[in-house]
């Protein structure tokens, strides 16, 4: 059974092992403390069968929110849990005023870009060379 639920200071090595396995420039474990410290920040694991399969974050700046990280371990891929994961998030951050969301994108990540336009989020802009490892622009895309 999938459960989604806050990160916790417990939660931060699996969370930064998961996004090394993932992404090119992952965050460490202290960058995934200092946001679960953070009064303004809002972190959430998946956990399916007792195992952490991904988290995603968001912080609240001025009342929009800036969501930091989506990611799912490579062998609980395509099961919907990035989807249940935004959509938890999305839902809590409105209960805590967050209005607006935006987050980046590789533009070259299409899996993700079609998962946000399925969530609501739309492409307003491509920030260039956003990316390193390797570089690459991203795609802003808010939901309003």
């Amino acid at each position: 059974m999938l459960l989604i639920r806050e990160m916790k200071a417990d939660d931060v090595e699996i969370v930064s092992k998961i996004e090394s396995e993932v992404f090119s420039m992952p965050w460490s474990a202290k960058d995934f403390l200092e946001m679960v410290e953070a009064d303004y920040a809002y972190y959430y694991v998946a956990e399916l069968d007792g195992e952490i399969a991904g988290c995603c974050g968001i912080r609240n700046i001025a009342g929009d929110g800036e969501i930091t990280n989506v990611v799912v371990a490579p062998s609980y891929r395509r099961k919907g849990i990035a989807l249940k994961m935004m959509e938890y998030m999305l839902e809590e951050a409105g209960k805590v005023g967050i209005g607006d969301c935006t987050l980046e994108v590789r533009v070259s990540n299409q899996p993700a870009i079609r998962l946000y336009e399925r969530l609501g989020f739309k492409g307003e802009g491509v920030r260039p060379h956003f990316y390193d490892k390797p570089d690459e622009d991203a795609l802003i895309m808010w939901k309003r």
